[in-house]
C-alpha cells in the first residue's frame, strides 16, 4: 500500500530540487491559510450571518404583525424604522413576483431564505440581494396585501469578509513569494555545480569554477574543484610523459636506420629495418595516444558540415554519407575528426564500402558507421576496445600498429559522454553505433 503510494508521489511531485523545496515551504502555508478561511467561514462568518439574518427577519416579523393588529399605530411605527434603522417600508396592493432563479450558492441568500421560510412559510415571501446594490428588497404578503422592505446589505452580511480574505491571501502570497527568491539564490549553485560536473564529463574543461552558496555547498564545490584540478593534472603528466618517451626515442632510432643502411649483408639489414619501422610505426601510435590527452578547447560543430568536411579530405568514393537533420553539438573537433576517421580508415582498409548515417533522438546524437567488410566474431566486440589487443582472426584491425586505435576512439567518446556499440551491419560487415549528448 505505502510503496504503491510513495509511486505515485515520486509521479505526480517535481523533480528538480527548487520545486520541491518550494513545495515544502508553500505546502504549509497554504493549508494553513486554507485551515484558517475554513475556520471563519464556519465559525465566525457563517454563524455571524445567520444571527445577523435572524435578527433581521424578526424585526420584519414585528412589523408585519403591527401592520396586522394595528393598523393605525403602523404608520407611526413604519416612520420611526425609517428614521432610525434606514428601513424603506411601502404598502401594496398587489400579488408577490414569481421567482425566477435562486443563487443556491450564496450564503446571504440561503440564510435569508431559510429564515424566511421558518418565519413566513415557503408562498408569502419574495426578495431581492442583486438587484440594488447596496440595498436589499424583501416583500412579504400581510391580508391580502404586500408589504415592501427595503434595507441596506450590511444587515444581514458582515462587511469585513473581503478584506480578511485579502489580508489572509496577500501576507500568503507574500511569503511564497520570498521562498521563491530564497530558494532560487540556494538552488543555483546546486546547479551550476552540476552544470559544470556534467561539462566535465563530457570532456569540456571547466577552467573558472568558483564556489558559492551555503557552506556545504561551497563545500562540495571546493571539492569537485580540486578533484578537477588533480585529473587534469594527472592526465597533463601522463600525455606529457608518454610524447617525451616517444620523442626521445626517435632520436636513437634515426642512428640505427642510418648504421643498417651501412651494413654490407643486405638480408640482415632489411630484417633489422622492418623491425625498425615497427618500432618507429609503435611510436607513432603512442604519440596519436598522447595527443587525445592534450587539452584542446571545446568548439560549436554542425555534424553534417563535419562529416562533409571528412569525406572532402578522405576523398575516396567508396565513403558514403547519408546526410541527416542538422544537429549542432560542442565537442572538441579535432578529437572527433581523429576518432571518425579511424573507425572510416579501418573500414575502407578491410571492406569496399563504408557508409555514414546519422540521426538523432530528443537529446542524443546516433552516428551509425557500416562497412561491408568481414567484420568482427561477436565475442571479441569488447576486447577490441582493450589498449594493445590485436585481432588474429578474420579481421585484424590494428596490423598496422600496436592495438590503440580503438582504445583512442573509444577514450574520445566516452571523454564526451558517449558511447560506443558494436553489432553486425546490414552490409554483412562490422556496424559502429556512437552515441553522443548534445
Amino acid at each position: 500500500m505505502f510503496s504503491g503510494l510513495n509511486k505515485f508521489l515520486k509521479i505526480i511531485l517535481p523533480k528538480g530540487l527548487f520545486y520541491r523545496s518550494l513545495i515544502i515551504v508553500a505546502a504549509p502555508i497554504i493549508i494553513l491559510q486554507i485551515i484558517i478561511t475554513v475556520v471563519f467561514f464556519d465559525s465566525i462568518w457563517i454563524k455571524a450571518n445567520k444571527g445577523m439574518t435572524r435578527s433581521l427577519v424578526a424585526e420584519l416579523k414585528t412589523l408585519t404583525d403591527i401592520y396586522d393588529k394595528y393598523d393605525d399605530q403602523a404608520e407611526f411605527l413604519i416612520e420611526i424604522y425609517k428614521k432610525n434603522f434606514n428601513f424603506g417600508i411601502s404598502i401594496k396592493k398587489e400579488e408577490l413576483p414569481k421567482i425566477e432563479s435562486e443563487r443556491k450558492f450564496s450564503p446571504m441568500d440561503r440564510s435569508l431564505r431559510r429564515e424566511l421560510k421558518s418565519t413566513f412559510g415557503s408562498e408569502n415571501y419574495w426578495f431581492n440581494t442583486i438587484k440594488y446594490k447596496d440595498l436589499v428588497e424583501v416583500r412579504v404578503k400581510s391580508n391580502n396585501q404586500t408589504i415592501q422592505f427595503f434595507f441596506p446589505r450590511e444587515k444581514i452580511a458582515t462587511s469585513s469578509v473581503r478584506l480578511f480574505i485579502l489580508w489572509i491571501t496577500f501576507p500568503s502570497f507574500m511569503l511564497i513569494l520570498i521562498a521563491i527568491i530564497f530558494l532560487k539564490n540556494q538552488t543555483r549553485p546546486i546547479v551550476n555545480l552540476a552544470k559544470a560536473a556534467e561539462r566535465f564529463g563530457k570532456g569540456h574543461y571547466v577552467n573558472e569554477f568558483r564556489p558559492s552558496g551555503a557552506s556545504e555547498i561551497r563545500k562540495a564545490s571546493y571539492e569537485f574543484d580540486r578533484m578537477v584540478k588533480r585529473i587534469n593534472r594527472h592526465l597533463n603528466q601522463r600525455s606529457e610523459m608518454l610524447s617525451g618517451i616517444s620523442h626521445d626515442l626517435r632520436t636513437p632510432l634515426t642512428r640505427l636506420k642510418l648504421q643498417i643502411e651501412m651494413l654490407n649483408e643486405k638480408g640482415l639489414s632489411e630484417k633489422m629495418s622492418k623491425d625498425v619501422d615497427e618500432m618507429e610505426k609503435m611510436l607513432n601510435d603512442y604519440l596519436q595516444f598522447a595527443k587525445t590527452q592534450v587539452q584542446e578547447n571545446s568548439v560549436t560543430i554542425n555534424i553534417n558540415e563535419f562529416f562533409q568536411d571528412i569525406i572532402s579530405e578522405t576523398n575516396n568514393n567508396n565513403l558514403h554519407f547519408i546526410k541527416g537533420e542538422d544537429v549542432i553539438l560542442v565537442a572538441r573537433k579535432n578529437a572527433l575528426k581523429r576518432c571518425f576517421n579511424n573507425f572510416i580508415q579501418n573500414g575502407l582498409l578491410y571492406g569496399k564500402n563504408v557508409y555514414i548515417t546519422t540521426d538523432k533522438t530528443s537529446n542524443r546524437l546516433i552516428i551509425l558507421i557500416e562497412d561491408d567488410g568481414p567484420g568482427i566474431p561477436k565475442d571479441q566486440f569488447r576486447n577490441v576496445f582493450k589498449p594493445f589487443y590485436r585481432l588474429d582472426k578474420s579481421r585484424s584491425l590494428n596490423t598496422s600498429g600496436v592495438g590503440l586505435g580503438l582504445s583512442i576512439s573509444e577514450d574520445i567518446i566516452a571523454s564526451h559522454g558517449g558511447n560506443i556499440q558494436l553489432s553486425e551491419s546490414k552490409y554483412k560487415g562490422l556496424q559502429v553505433k556512437i552515441s553522443l549528448p548534445f
